[in-house]
């Protein structure tokens, strides 16, 4: 009956650490990333009494509870932060704190530290690839800190090729209006100086033949003439209306433009008329002439905007000629029992001594999940679960303290038996 004592205590005890469990979850409930603990009870070691092998056992308690991690997925929420990500599936993001250990994390409500690291709010900085010497990002390399481009210039880049898709009108007449037609295109120098050619295309007295022409202001080029011609050709349709002169095996037009007026370095173009698929990008049916798509691959000189994680964590640089520049790319790990992860606080975990290894790579590959830029991922808190396991656990601990009243009393009423 003595024994009851202890064996009440430890149950007292048992129910005392559940109630902190869930007391540590409800004030979790708008933690981001945070993954529900749930108590697992255990009982102690059974005595037998009398003779009979087992017939009567008497256990002696519980012992202390088992906390389990839960990492069930949480629901993903849009956010206003531009850092912000939440991996939707298997995964973990990587920090690296100041000692160079590495910790694991749900919560994805990033942001940059005075040095331009990307860092957890509690400081840890966030592990991937970030841009190399020659602008790329080697998603092959090993993992480090990621360095956003604050306040950076994004130099220019002249432009090397340029395209039109024109048609050119078949019914068009040497000597009339249908039968010429002229479009602007904008290039880029080396110092990020805009340019405008001007490419006219004439009807010629021979059947499916057009003559072009490429001209530049006189003033880019240090000319007094209103326009200088760079560049100047034929070109021929088939019956069908195709291209065929030049014919495929020669897909570009090449000409230079040289003493440009800013001091930039001499332009050397390629006026691409078929596509990389040898689809030709001029075409003479009786259409009205028309551009139906221009392109070059030059970029005036531009300054940063913003900076923002997108999906597949990847992290985009836009500037404000409106071109966007992959600067880094998060790494996702994926642990085979997450369950031995031990909480360092922060919204970190730990591997323990039981912890599988880590397996590192890019999100949505290996069985990792998919990483949801401008997001978060909410608690896994079920508040009604919560409040329902407190009831139940606050019972248990009652019920315990009774048996502790119980077997005391029985205890005097045995002591009195001696008077």
């Amino acid at each position: 009956m003595f024994a009851a004592f202890s064996t009440a205590l430890s149950a007292i005890s048992a129910h005392s650490t559940a109630v902190d469990v869930v007391g540590n979850n409800l004030a979790n409930l708008n933690t981001p990333g945070y993954k529900t603990n749930v108590v697992s009870f255990r009982d102690l070691v059974t005595q037998s009494i009398g003779a009979g092998l087992g017939d009567t056992q008497v256990g002696f308690g519980t012992g202390r509870p088992f906390t389990i991690r839960q990492f069930s997925q949480g629901a993903i929420q849009p956010s206003s932060g531009l850092l912000d990500a939440a991996v939707q599936g298997d995964g973990f993001f990587i920090l690296r704190n100041a000692q160079g250990a590495t910790l694991l994390t749900r919560a994805g409500n990033f942001q940059v530290d005075t040095s331009g690291y990307l860092v957890a709010l509690s400081g840890e900085r966030v592990q991937g690839w970030a841009q190399g010497p020659t602008g790329q990002v080697d998603t092959h390399g090993a993992i480090g800190d990621i360095l956003i481009p604050v306040g950076t210039l994004k130099t220019p880049i002249a432009t090397t090729r340029f395209s039109l898709d024109v048609n050119l009108n078949a019914g068009g007449q040497v000597g009339r209006p249908d039968g010429s037609f002229s479009t602007p295109i904008e290039i880029i120098d080396s110092l990020g100086n805009s340019h405008i050619l001007t490419v006219a295309f004439t009807k010629e007295a021979t059947a499916n033949q057009w003559s072009y022409s490429i001209t530049i202001p006189g003033a880019d080029v240090g000319d007094p003439n209103p326009s200088v011609e760079v560049a100047q050709g034929n070109i021929s349709f088939d019956s069908d209306g195709k291209l065929s002169d030049p014919p495929d095996t020669s897909p570009t037009v090449s000409f230079t433009i040289t003493g440009l007026a800013s001091g930039a370095s001499d332009l050397a173009l390629d006026w691409e008329l078929y596509t990389p698929t040898l689809a030709a990008r001029l075409t003479q049916y009786r259409q009205t002439s028309a551009v139906a798509a221009n392109e070059q691959n030059g970029a005036a000189a531009a300054s940063l905007i913003r900076v923002a994680i997108g999906d597949g964590g990847r992290v985009l640089a836009q500037y404000t000629n409106g071109q966007q520049t992959l600067v880094a790319n998060l790494a996702v790990a994926s642990i085979r029992n997450p369950d031995s992860l031990i909480a360092m606080g922060n919204n970190c975990f730990q591997a323990s001594a039981r912890t599988a290894l880590p397996a590192i790579g890019l999100p949505e590959s290996g069985g990792r999940g998919k990483v949801v830029g401008g997001a978060l991922e909410n608690s896994t808190v079920d508040i009604a679960k919560e409040f329902t396991n407190l009831i139940v656990f606050q019972r248990g601990y009652q019920a315990n303290a009774r048996v502790v009243i119980a077997v005391d009393e029985l205890s005097q009423e045995t002591i009195n038996l001696k008077r």
